[in-house]
């Protein structure tokens, strides 16, 4: 099938490229317009402009995947609008062109930011309601908001006719990682390789991630089977702690992991003393570090008639790492 991918050149549309090209058509939608081996073009967004290049001058596609979209920067929150006017405005622009193209899938990736800064409970799912915190959040779940008002009639349902004509599934991953990429699993990787000790081991969390490479089946999944429009959850099927990535870091390195298992109690109080005294580790970074994120898949695995994700999360982050 015709695909148009946004956000192509960024890591999860270079990983989808490699794995889609084989048996699709791949087309691009992004800022930038380099040859990418594997993409027959790849278009700017004026060219989805009505006025400046009209429709009919564009390929048939068959499914829309928007990835296109400003990440989650815990550094810099200051820039609010930005993050509106990218993970919002940009998804509304493609989102009115799917609903006028031939296109009959459409894909959005938005986050598990969308739906919860923090998990309550035992596991993040589908039926929460939506509680993002800072712009990143906030700014997806607007842009969810907008594609569920299109598809809803004036009484609230949705609409018989695009259920049978169109197909709308909204994504929200968890951390996405993978080789090429340079999140947050980076930044703790270069603190295990200089051999600073890790003092919260006695802080036993579980975090879900989601590997790139069970990204990719999913997506291709959505593509060749029929599965119902919808908000589905994306993670690996195991969850680990910050404990287990350390000892996973030092095992790729070939080292041995420093984790110190600090009285909680007395790191709480410090974190407390930080907060107070503006230092670094404050309670904030602390709950952060070492709260539970645990997001189910469950309703996705069900849509594709899977009992597993393909790559287990220790392989997926065994090859990030490897990477790095």
């Amino acid at each position: 099938m015709n695909i148009l991918i946004t956000g192509i050149h960024g890591f999860v549309g270079s990983n989808l490229v490699i794995a889609l090209r084989e048996y699709h058509t791949l087309y691009g939608l992004d800022i930038t317009a380099p040859e990418k081996e594997g993409v027959v073009k790849t278009f700017a967004w004026k060219d989805i402009e009505p006025t400046s290049f009209p429709m009919q001058f564009l390929p048939k596609f068959d499914t829309i995947i928007h990835l296109a979209g400003k990440a989650h920067d815990t550094k810099n929150q200051s820039a609010s609008q930005v993050y509106f006017d990218i993970n919002t405005g940009l998804t509304q622009k493609i989102f009115d062109f799917f609903l006028e193209s031939s296109a009959k899938r459409f894909i959005f990736f938005s986050s598990v930011k969308a739906a919860a800064d923090s998990v309550v409970g035992d596991m993040l799912t589908e039926d929460v309601i939506p509680t993002p915190v800072g712009p990143y959040g906030e700014s997806k779940i607007a842009a969810e908001e907008y594609i569920l008002s299109k598809l809803r009639s004036e009484h609230g349902e949705l609409k018989v006719a695009m259920q049978r004509d169109k197909q709308v599934y909204i994504l929200r991953p968890c951390m996405i990682h993978g080789p090429g990429n340079k999140g947050n699993l980076n930044l703790l990787y270069n603190v295990v390789k200089k051999g600073i000790p890790w003092p919260l081991g006695d802080f036993e969390n579980k975090r879900s991630f989601t590997s790139i490479d069970n990204l990719c089946y999913v997506v291709e999944g959505l593509l060749t089977k029929d599965v119902a429009s919808g908000i589905y959850h994306m993670g690996d099927d195991e969850a680990l702690s910050t404990n287990e990535l350390i000892a996973l870091m030092c095992e790729a390195m070939g080292k041995e992991p420093h984790i110190w298992k600090m009285n909680r109690k007395m790191m709480e109080g410090c974190a407390g003393l930080g907060t107070l005294l503006h230092l670094p580790l404050n309670t904030e970074r602390l709950r952060k570090l070492t709260e539970n994120y645990v997001v189910s898949n469950e309703k996705i695995k069900s849509a594709l008639g899977i009992d597993r994700m393909p790559v287990r999360a220790a392989d997926g982050i065994m090859k990030t790492i490897r990477s790095f």
